[in-house]
């Protein structure tokens, strides 16, 4: 079946979370409750964030989000994309590249004319998307780069 992207919805959270979890946050004491929360808190906002999910026979698969605040964050600079992520069995299918493209999207149906990220490892995928590096920088013993994308308004 060909995947779709919606909104994210309530019964989307917890799968959403445990994705996240796997993803971002092992080993750090995160809990699924913690993370579940921060998304339902994300749906119940203004709609300038937004959660977007891919479903394939209804299942989300992946995720990505736009927030004014990332967490812990090590400048001072808004709005995010957010917490990209893709189940393992379903990368390198493009999905990943729809769910920032939607993201994108929303970001400049609601005013905004430049959009930032924190990534390493993902730095490639971005930078072929056509995000472009602002600032390596170390936070908690981790190399990360700043980067970020304008949006042509």
């Amino acid at each position: 079946m060909q995947p779709t992207i919606e909104p994210m919805q309530d019964h989307d959270i917890e799968t959403v979370a445990r994705l996240r979890l796997a993803a971002f946050f092992e080993g750090t004491g995160r809990t699924l409750e913690d993370d579940a929360a921060g998304l339902r808190k994300l749906l119940a906002g203004d709609g300038f964030e937004a959660a977007l999910v891919v479903r394939i026979d209804g299942v989300p698969v992946g995720s990505c989000l736009l927030v004014r605040d990332e967490l812990e964050p090590a400048h001072d600079l808004t709005p995010w994309l957010a917490g990209l992520v893709v189940d393992i069995p379903h990368r390198g299918k493009g999905i990943g590249t729809t769910l920032v493209n939607a993201i994108e999207a929303h970001a400049a149906s609601v005013g905004v004319e430049t959009l930032y990220l924190y990534t390493w490892e993902a730095r490639d995928f971005y930078a072929a998307l056509g995000w472009t590096w602002v600032e390596t920088f170390e936070q908690d013993g981790e190399t990360m780069l700043l980067m970020s994308r304008g949006l042509g308004l």
